[in-house]
């Protein structure tokens, strides 16, 4: 499946996003959960988003035109540990601000590490989303890094944590960039998604 990825343009905020002429699809995450290398597994390009040992690399919205018919939308990670209290301020507006207001955002993949127990700002996060109707599935990433049984165990954990508030699950995904796993998977749900939005672009 080729993409035919093509960077559009980095915007710091949403109303300096392209047109929403076409269905969009974000991807989010705690620093350092693997966002850049997943998206560059996706594309098959090793340099289509920027990836580097720093957390916090992405600082704006940056977007991706993907098969010339959809928009793949890169946010700056959540829960800095790294930046000052004002400029975390700004990136959480900037993304608040995008994910309440974008039209023609279909679904985000909200990119969690399989090797890490469920956290409180991913949940709350998450909680959030739900709670401001914002359609999103669970990307768990990594998987290459740990054992079958040790992911399952992992998945049922986030199942029993989030089930405490949820009355169900969201779409659960498992990737790994380095194994190249998961990305088919994410590729036909997107143009399942795409499918059913015939018409309405």
């Amino acid at each position: 499946m080729n993409l035919k990825p093509e960077f559009v343009k980095s915007a710091p905020k949403w109303t300096e996003c392209p047109e929403p002429n076409k269905p969009e699809y974000a991807f989010i995450g705690r620093s350092n959960v693997g966002k850049s290398s997943l998206i560059n597994m996706l594309a098959e390009r090793k340099d289509l988003a920027k990836t580097s040992g720093t957390p916090g690399k992405t600082q704006l919205l940056n977007v991706f035109l993907m098969e010339e018919s959809w928009y793949l939308m890169d946010l700056p990670g959540y829960g800095y540990a790294r930046v000052s209290k004002t400029k975390r301020g700004q990136f959480e507006k900037m993304i608040t601000n995008y994910l309440t207001q974008r039209p023609n955002l279909i679904n985000t993949f909200v990119l969690i590490d399989c090797r890490i127990p469920p956290q409180k700002i991913d949940l709350e996060f998450m909680e959030w989303l739900g709670e401001n109707q914002i359609p999103f599935s669970m990307v768990f990433t990594k998987i290459d890094k740990i054992s079958s049984a040790a992911l399952q165990k992992a998945l049922l954990n986030y199942k029993k944590e989030m089930l405490k508030t949820w009355e169900s699950m969201p779409q659960v995904f498992t990737s790994s960039a380095t194994g190249k796993i998961g990305r088919l998977e994410l590729l036909n749900y997107i143009s399942y998604l795409n499918e059913q939005l015939k018409g309405k672009f």
